[in-house]
């Protein structure tokens, strides 16, 4: 016994050099461990992430747009984030997170030690050990680690964030800001963004197994995202097993699984890039606006004293706009339908038109329109900023290349195509252009802004930026100061007859003797009659009465730029170049009783904080008297009960001209409508405003140069190019009972002393008074 106690003891010492190595080893493993732990928090091996971004969970944040009725109309960012709060939450979605990423989120303190174990045991071969809140120290990373050493390092400094979080924050707060930071890609940054984008919905109305698309996705995003065509079965498959990974946790029962996992995985794609979208030229123009406030608006001073200025891109601005999304998709829509009808038209009309799409213009002035698209395209600036000679510039226009170019086909479309770049800008200069804007006079709030048929592949913007003559849609304005000033009625009458205005009179260099459309003279017609038919020798006398001058003040009260409009006989019949915006806008005061509002495009402005930046208060001036404005308005009805706008009120239509460039049924309207069409030399431009009670909205339609026109007038003139649109988008308003939208007549003045009911008696008994009192 004893020599086996002797051989005991002499094995124990043999071993303890052993012993007290793998002692030394682990404390000496442990200690360095926990060395680096107290280095890394340190900053010895790099600043840890601030927890700013935490504390302020709101900054880097997405400016978002929204519509008068509440709905997102797009954003500004840099980053398309959107932060929601813990309760905006489904909890199906919570579960989700929970089930599939940390099912023992609620036990640990940021560092699951079972996971860690089973990770190293195992090599990572059952499902690594990364905590949610590991994971969210790891988004605080700016940088990818380049090599193992960085990650592990990194791995040390999210162990330590990942414990300052749960010492910091709730269970709720940590798994809401991790979905708040996560990117889905397509621009979605969030939950928020995540759930307009995929299913353009808020994250608290997803359903179960849309939820579980969305947390499949937290895995890779882009193996597993729902919209990619090479993702979509690795997503179904990946959301199914979300789906199940619920049912293990408790959060489903197998029944619902199984119910669930039948689905077809079903998006609605909702991009929220800058080109997406509704309302893609308002939010253009909305861009530039902000701007200038901004600069007049500063945010205060920094901690240095340096003046601060707000950034749309990242300090989450809520910005209210007035636009109704509603009537931004009718209008969209109406514009939509019409072009494409009317632009299978034009072409058909081309196909035997040698310098297609051109008209009336020479070779020469053909490749000065070319040449002129080219230096003002991109390829041009950039190729010159490098320093690259214009004759090899030039040269790069006429090498074939791949593109995707726009199309009309069932709505607005894409197809590939190989083509020059100059011919890519002929083909472009095919497309007739269109514009719409509404607004409600009473307070200049504007409703609808189309720019454009699409923004992607159009970025000129015909409503405020683009200026093209307005023809007869000018006419009312003089009618107006004829009415203002003479106080003329409706039903007076004027000879329809040859008119000049004499060289040397109010600016006229030369005889001014415009000639009716179509050569119409003869008779008697009433001042009412004369403007629903456009008859241009009666705006002559009219002009000739009341001076051009007179016109452009008016004008210029109503908000028309006139700067470059020279006060002579001829912006009678509309020579003048005004944007859609001013027209719409000057309309408004016709229907607002002869008050002014300036068009309002912005509501309200708040902070990330609720705090109200901006609120709109309309600025209105009176112009003209209630009597003028509403005898105006009166005139304007005639055009659309006997005039060119009466297409607007007519049954079935028989004419297969317009049968080939309108949409659905024959509008039918019974209101009152008060309009003007519009059409300038050539059919380049072709125009409709129309106007009830509590909305003013104006079309414009013509090619991007004057000399891309229709042949003749068929199907040149307003109220075949831009009528239609105004028919097909108040139609779908009216439909849409919520907007509204009047159809009752315009109110008349009390005491009104302007006769208005034309009957044979009035006008003939009234008729030498006035042929007097004008010098006629």
């Amino acid at each position: 016994m004893a020599q086996k106690n002797k051989k005991a003891v002499k094995q124990t010492k043999s071993n303890a050099p052993y012993i007290r190595g793998f002692w030394i080893l682990f404390f000496g493993s442990f200690g360095v461990l926990i060395l680096i732990f107290l280095l890394a928090s340190w900053g010895v091996f790099g600043s840890l992430p601030t927890f700013d971004e935490l504390e302020n969970p709101e900054s880097n944040l997405a400016t978002e747009i929204l519509s008068s009725d509440g709905k997102t109309l797009g954003k500004f960012y840099n980053e398309n984030r959107t932060p929601v709060k813990y309760n905006d939450l489904p909890q199906n979605l919570v579960d989700a997170v929970v089930a599939t990423e940390d099912r023992r989120f609620y036990d640990h303190s940021g560092i699951d030690l079972r996971g860690t174990m089973r990770a190293v045991a195992y090599m990572g071969s059952k499902g690594g050990a990364s905590t949610v809140t590991q994971q969210l120290a790891k988004l605080l990373f700016s940088d990818t680690p380049s090599n193992t050493l960085e990650r592990l390092v990194q791995k040390v400094k999210e162990w330590i964030i990942a414990t300052r979080l749960e010492r910091q924050y709730t269970k709720e707060e940590i798994i809401t800001m991790y979905l708040n930071k996560q990117d889905f890609l397509f621009q979605a940054v969030g939950i928020r963004s995540a759930s307009k984008i995929y299913f353009d919905k808020e994250p608290i109305e997803l359903r179960p197994e849309e939820s579980a698309v969305i947390a499949a996705m937290l895995k890779n995003p882009r193996q597993f995202n729902p919209h990619r065509e090479i993702s979509k079965d690795n997503a179904l498959e990946r959301r199914n097993t979300v789906l199940a990974l619920m049912a293990e946790t408790g959060k489903i029962t197998n029944v619902e699984r199984d119910s669930l996992m039948a689905m077809p995985m079903k998006i609605n794609f909702s991009p929220e890039g800058h080109a997406d979208g509704i309302a893609t030229y308002f939010r253009e123009y909305l861009r530039a606006f902000m701007a200038d406030w901004i600069k007049n608006n500063p945010k205060g001073k920094d901690a240095d004293g340096n003046q601060e200025f707000y950034n749309i891109y990242r300090d989450g601005l809520v910005i209210t706009t007035t636009i109704d999304s509603r009537m931004q998709r009718y209008a969209e829509q109406s514009v939509t339908e019409h072009m494409e009808n009317l632009q299978r038209e034009f072409d058909r009309q081309n196909e035997r038109n040698k310098t297609a799409p051109f008209r009336d213009i020479t070779q020469e002035e053909e490749e000065k329109i070319l040449y002129r698209a080219m230096r003002t395209s991109d390829r041009w600036r950039k190729m010159a900023a490098n320093g690259i000679s214009e004759a090899k510039i030039k040269a790069s226009f006429d090498i074939k290349t791949d593109m995707r170019v726009f199309a009309w086909k069932n709505g607005v479309s894409e197809i590939d195509t190989i083509l020059t770049p100059k011919d890519s800008i002929r083909y472009y200069k095919r497309f007739l252009r269109a514009g719409l804007m509404s607004l409600t006079p009473q307070t200049g709030e504007v409703k609808a802004w189309v720019g454009g048929i699409n923004y992607k592949h159009f970025q000129y913007d015909h409503v405020k930026t683009g200026k093209r003559q307005v023809g007869s849609t000018f006419k009312p304005f003089l009618y107006a100061t004829a009415i203002d000033q003479l106080h003329l009625s409706p039903c007076d009458t004027i000879p329809n007859i040859p008119y000049c205005i004499p060289a040397g009179e109010m600016g006229a260099q030369r005889d001014w003797c415009p000639d009716n459309s179509g050569g119409q003279y003869g008779g008697m017609v009433t001042l009412k009659s004369a403007l629903a038919q456009s008859i241009n020798t009666v705006s002559a006398r009219l002009m000739h009465r009341v001076g051009p001058q007179t016109v452009i003040d008016l004008i210029e009260k109503l908000g028309i730029d006139t700067e470059n409009i020279p006060a002579v006989p001829s912006i009678a019949l509309g020579t003048a170049d005004i944007s859609l915006f001013e027209m719409v806008s000057a309309y408004s005061a016709f229907a607002n009783k002869g008050v002014h509002v300036e068009p309002q495009i912005v509501s309200t402005i708040v902070d990330k904080n609720g705090t109200v930046l901006y609120q709109s208060i309309p600025e209105a001036k009176d112009v003209l008297s209630k009597e003028s404005a509403y005898v105006t308005v009166n005139l304007m009805e005639g055009v659309t009960q006997y005039g060119s706008g009466a297409r607007l009120r007519s049954g079935p239509i028989n004419s297969d001209v317009y049968k080939k460039v309108i949409t659905g049924h024959p509008y039918r309207f019974k209101n009152p409508i008060a309009g003007k069409t519009g059409t300038t030399q050539n059919q380049s431009d072709g125009w409709f405003m129309g106007m009830v009670p509590n909305l003013v909205s104006g079309v414009w339609v013509g090619g991007d140069d004057r000399s891309v026109h229709f042949s003749s007038i068929t199907y040149g003139q307003g109220a075949t190019m831009a009528l239609p649109i105004w028919g097909s988008f108040m139609k779908k308003c009216y439909e849409d009972e919520d907007l509204k939208i009047s159809q009752g007549a315009f109110e008349r003045p009390e005491n009104l002393s302007i006769r208005i009911d034309c009957s044979e008696s009035e006008a003939s008994s009234h008729q030498s008074d006035i042929l007097d009192e004008l010098d006629f």
